[in-house]
């Protein structure tokens, strides 16, 4: 039960970091839009997409959240790891930026798996 609870805590600080702290405080540089336009998006999808990321990095480390809506939040990060990576192929091609992502999702995987260890009534 230990090792299930560090594997959730470190991989969901990770996530919240990554997916919550980082776009809340660089969503609005320069190099943040030039992203977004870059992968042909406009731009107020990178506010929008950096509102339900917080929103979502919130659910995921706050204890009390709701379970259904903590199933939601992984599934929608899903949904968003993989859209990166396919948008970042298409754009560049398989690189780097298209597989990052998809080690990020593993690490939310990881933290999925770990709450449900320590969850196993959900």
């Amino acid at each position: 039960m230990k090792k299930h609870k560090i594997i959730f805590w470190i991989t969901t600080i990770l996530i919240f970091l990554f997916e919550g702290v980082m776009p809340a405080l660089t969503s609005q540089t320069e190099m943040a839009k030039e992203g977004i336009r870059h992968l042909g998006y406009p731009e107020y999808f990178g506010v929008i997409l950096t509102v339900f990321k917080v929103l979502g990095a919130l659910v995921l480390i706050i204890p009390a959240a709701p379970k259904r809506l903590k199933e939601w939040t992984y599934a929608g990060f899903t949904f968003d790891f993989l859209g990166a990576s396919a948008s970042h192929a298409a754009v560049d091609g398989f690189g780097f930026e298209a597989v990052f992502p998809l080690i990020v999702l593993g690490i939310l995987l990881l933290s999925y798996v770990s709450y449900h260890k320590l969850n196993p009534q959900d």
